[in-house]
C-alpha cells in the first residue's frame, strides 16, 4: 500500500511521455456574455431555452429556477474554470437572472479549446453580474 501511495508523488518528477493521458473534463452549458445580454424580463421559458439551451439543473422542488452551470478541468495542470448563470421565473415569465462574469463569444472557444492560454475568463472574472 505504501508503495502505491508514492506513485502519485513521482508523477511530478517523471518525464511527460511516461505520464498517463488525462483528458480535459468539460461539463455543462457554455453561455457567453452576448447570450446573457439578450435576456429580457418577461421572456417565456421557451424563449429562454431557445436562447441559452436546456439548463443543466432544473429542480422539481424549485420549478421557478434554472441553473446553467459550466465546469472545465484541464487534464494536465490545475486549471479549473467554473461559471454559473441562474435564471428565475415568476408566472412562467423571466423575472431576473444572476451570473458570474461570462466570457465574450470570441473568447469562449479559445477557453474551451485552450488555443490561447489566457488564465482567466476575463479581466474581472471574480465579479458577479446582477440584473433585474
Amino acid at each position: 500500500m505504501t508503495l502505491l501511495a508514492g506513485c502519485d508523488s513521482l508523477r511530478a518528477y517523471a518525464p511527460t511521455f511516461i505520464q498517463p493521458y488525462r483528458p480535459d473534463v468539460q461539463q455543462g452549458n457554455v453561455v457567453t456574455r452576448e447570450m446573457a445580454d439578450q435576456l429580457r424580463a418577461g421572456m417565456t421559458r421557451d424563449q429562454v431555452r431557445y436562447l441559452l439551451g436546456t439548463p443543466m439543473l432544473a429542480s422539481a422542488f424549485h420549478a421557478e429556477r434554472w441553473d446553467y452551470i459550466y465546469y472545465l478541468k484541464r487534464g494536465k495542470g490545475v486549471e479549473v474554470q467554473s461559471r454559473k448563470l441562474t435564471v428565475l421565473f415568476k408566472d412562467n415569465r423571466l423575472e431576473r437572472w444572476d451570473s458570474d462574469e461570462l466570457p465574450p463569444e470570441t473568447m469562449a472557444d479559445n477557453l474551451i479549446l485552450a488555443a490561447e492560454r489566457t488564465g482567466s475568463a476575463g479581466d474581472d472574472s471574480g465579479q458577479v453580474r446582477r440584473r433585474r
